[in-house]
């Protein structure tokens, strides 16, 4: 199985559209900012199940601020990241995540694009920013069996 991960998209989808052409992923998931643009992606294609949450820039968007979730038999936290102080530290986020028991967190709101395997099996990732102008940049999970890979993308 492979998922796609967006974040920071701003109200550009045109980069999005592109990486979801060039993976062909099983899912799609969206990390906040806008999760309006999440929400015009499954209208593009309505085939690939998406899951969004919100961020600091989505005013009063009733997408949860963080999701729990199951893919392949992993348990996968969502969230935007602000909410964590993720912009000085991954430390919340991270305790979030193996509090939640998950397998792989995944948030945003940095626009630095990082992903890592920690020392006790979780693997944490950010996307970074998937924007048409700038660097864009998009974060990929394989999951097969029971081995997990995860990584970015720049474009």
């Amino acid at each position: 199985m492979k998922a796609v991960v967006f974040s920071d998209s701003h109200g550009d989808t045109a980069a999005m559209r592109e990486a979801v052409e060039r993976e062909a992923p099983d899912q799609i998931l969206h990390l906040g900012d806008l999760a309006g643009d999440a929400e015009r992606l499954g209208i593009r294609f309505p085939q690939i199940p998406l899951e969004y949450v919100c961020g600091n820039c989505d005013g009063f968007s009733l997408a949860p601020a963080v999701r729990l979730l199951e893919l392949r038999g992993r348990r996968v936290l969502m969230m935007h990241g602000h909410t964590h102080g993720v912009k000085t530290g991954y430390g919340g986020a991270i305790a979030a995540a193996r509090q939640a028991g998950a397998d792989i967190l995944l948030f945003g709101h940095t626009h630095q694009a990082y992903a890592e395997r920690l020392e006790d099996g979780l693997w944490v990732m950010n996307p970074g920013s998937c924007q048409s102008w700038g660097r864009t940049t998009y974060g990929v999970i394989l999951l097969e069996k029971m081995d997990t890979l995860c990584y970015t993308v720049s474009v």
